[in-house]
């Protein structure tokens, strides 16, 4: 299926009950889970369907949650259709989900170093720290050149974090930095500029501590050519080289995520439809507005997974 991707959603789509309905029509779903708590030990299962503790929406949590909820997908997908992408992508956390369907990574392997690299981005910007806000209806250029000056302020640093799709752009850095880069888009045009709850303010120069911890444990790891090329996000180009892959996996952390850049490729290499495998719909809103001649799947509940598989048989 040379027209066909696989994309898999990061931080953000988290929620609590994600992937209940299907978890009763499969056990692919809880043991999967299964498989990730026994990894770092954490009932990651119990956290996902109840969040007690309210956990899930802490980095360290989130990161090896959804990394999982996106391969048990996979998986099941997998099972139902047996429909090889030519393609894979992941938004930020889940570039992960893809490297690991791709056979860059081991499963295991994966969600010990996103749950380590949670705990890193965490210690990198202690709560209330950073901020990350949403830009809505401000061309790059004008919302870059705000960004300039609010950090020219002195109030600290504030970037471009994530390109999601033409005229929604996510920003992110100090919080005092954010603020200020907020109201200057607004008076530079933007419609509006919200912000966005994460625990930690990624993709920005804030995470450089993050980026060198993540390096160590990443130089350490057996990364293998990619059975399936994976769009990665630092420049929006597919890959299938190990070490060019590692690479781009460190540096992403620091770096904007340039989803318009990924679809864009896809789109160019000739993919006309793409599933989604996370919890929600993030990715599958993005693409219309990036590339609406691309056709789009989720498979979070029974319903749509069924959809998809008909669709895309």
């Amino acid at each position: 299926m040379r027209d066909f991707a696989v994309v898999f959603p990061g931080q953000g789509s988290q929620k609590t009950g994600m992937l209940a309905a299907l978890a009763g029509t499969s056990k692919t779903i809880e043991n999967t889970f299964a498989e990730a708590s026994e990894v770092i030990g954490l009932n990651l299962w119990d956290i996902a369907r109840h969040d007690r503790d309210r956990t899930l929406d802490q980095t360290r949590i989130t990161q090896p949650a959804l990394l999982t909820a996106g391969i048990a997908l996979w998986r099941l997908w997998r099972q139902r259709n047996g429909a090889e992408p030519a393609m894979l992508a992941g938004h930020s956390l889940g570039e992960y989900s893809a490297l690991v369907a791709a056979e860059v990574l081991d499963f295991g392997t994966a969600v010990d170093v996103v749950h380590k690299r949670g705990i890193f981005m965490q210690q990198a910007s202690p709560q209330g720290a950073g901020g990350m806000a949403a830009i809505i209806g401000l061309g790059n250029e004008e919302l870059e050149e705000a960004c300039r000056k609010a950090q020219a302020a002195g109030e600290g640093a504030v970037s471009a974090a994530n390109y999601n799709s033409p005229g929604q752009t996510v920003i992110a850095g100090d919080a005092a930095a954010v603020e200020r880069a907020m109201q200057m888009c607004l008076d530079a045009g933007a419609r509006r500029a919200l912000p966005v709850k994460m625990s930690v303010p990624s993709h920005c120069e804030l995470m450089e501590p993050a980026r060198q911890q993540l390096a160590t444990e990443l130089a350490a790891l057996d990364f293998r050519a990619a059975r399936i090329p994976v769009v990665q996000n630092v420049n929006g180009r597919s890959s299938s080289d190990p070490g060019e892959i590692r690479e781009n996996l460190i540096e992403q952390i620091c770096r904007p995520v340039r989803w318009i850049d990924c679809i864009e490729h896809m789109s160019e290499a000739g993919i006309t439809r793409i599933l989604e495998c996370g919890p929600g719909k993030v990715l599958t809103g993005l693409i219309r507005r990036i590339s609406p001649q691309i056709s789009t799947w989720n498979c979070d509940e029974p319903e749509s997974l069924s959809r998809a598989v008909t669709e895309t048989a």
